[in-house]
């Protein structure tokens, strides 16, 4: 169980590194509807700080999704609690879309489970590469209600699937998706929320067609071309094992690789598997790790279901990164 801390009469230093894993509430506290809640904060007795756990470097959630409701109407803040039950740090919210942000912070509030992102899968739909500037427009505001959810809740960032091949020619798809995240910087900015790019199957960075032994230039060549601090990969380890070695992947992202979603993949009989079968070679993941000094997040992004099941799960990750 994540760590309940009262907001007054605590003193916090932090890096960089630091702030992602504790994400915003270890340092804006409060702070975050605007002039009618600061009114009513301030009112109401002192919020309590929801942390993640002290003194790990590779902290374990899993997706919201993951987590099986018990009911149709079950409170969030009960979802939040089984993922502490089964021993994770926090939660990854991949449902952000049905909450407001005050909902989500109420959640981490009365469960005292630590949220560190956000994500809306709506993202594949109202994709940032369309040609339409209507359905870009969509998923920028989509990815702005997930910034807010995420800082609401006390977290660092947001997962984002920056769109499909199919929108366009490589380079004009690349352009489209270069100037939305670009519009979404300020509000980053101003929230503390790194906009994270996933590594999906969106034939997009990568060639889908091609042999395994690829490199991560092309993914490297467009975060870099956004020059921004507040842009960096979430890097799914299982999802392009397929395309590429996942520790050489990890050394090229370097500081740029900020968070890990973390599956199963066999490439010999081309299968996603458990996290811990396939042949994955997480021994190689945990020398690169080491290497660039990663420090943060891994989230399961695998079959989910109840207090057991989601146990199981925390097992193969704290496996698989020999913790």
């Amino acid at each position: 169980m994540t760590k309940l801390r009262p907001a007054a009469n605590r003193r916090v230093s932090f890096d960089r590194r630091t702030f992602l894993a504790t994400g915003a509430a270890s340092v804006a506290g409060a702070h975050v509807f605007g002039s009618a809640g600061h009114a009513q904060a301030r009112a109401a007795e002192p919020e309590q700080i929801v942390v993640p756990p002290a003194g790990k470097r590779i902290l374990l959630s899993c997706k919201l999704t993951m987590i099986e409701p018990q009911s149709d109407d079950e409170p969030l803040a009960a979802r939040l609690r089984r993922a502490a039950e089964a021993g994770f740090d926090g939660v990854d919210l991949d449902e952000a879309g049905k909450f407001t942000p005050e909902q989500a912070r109420a959640a981490v509030q009365e469960s005292g489970v630590f949220v560190h992102n956000a994500i809306n899968h709506e993202h594949w739909s109202k994709t940032l590469t369309n040609a339409d500037a209507a359905v870009r427009a969509a998923g920028r505001a989509n990815i702005e209600h997930c910034m807010r959810v995420s800082h609401a809740a006390g977290g660092s960032g947001v997962l984002i699937v920056v769109g499909h091949a199919n929108d366009g020619p490589a380079d004009a798809i690349a352009e489209r998706c270069r100037e939305e995240i670009q519009q979404l910087l300020p509000l980053a900015a101003s929230l503390g929320q790194m906009i994270l790019i996933e590594n999906v199957w969106n034939h997009m960075f990568y060639d889908h067609d091609a042999g395994p032994e690829q490199d991560a230039d092309q993914f490297i060549a467009f975060i870099d071309s956004i020059n921004s601090p507040w842009v960096g990969m979430y890097y799914d380890i299982g999802n392009h094992w397929k395309y590429g070695q996942p520790a050489e992947w990890i050394r090229q992202f370097g500081r740029r690789c900020v968070k890990l979603d973390v599956k199963g993949f066999s490439r010999s009989e081309n299968k996603w598997t458990e996290i811990t079968e396939g042949d994955l070679p997480w021994d190689q993941v945990r020398a690169a790790l080491d290497e660039i000094g990663f420090a943060g997040w891994a989230t399961a992004e695998v079959g989910g279901g109840d207090v057991q099941r989601l146990t199981t799960v925390r097992q193969q990750m704290q496996q698989a990164f020999g913790l």
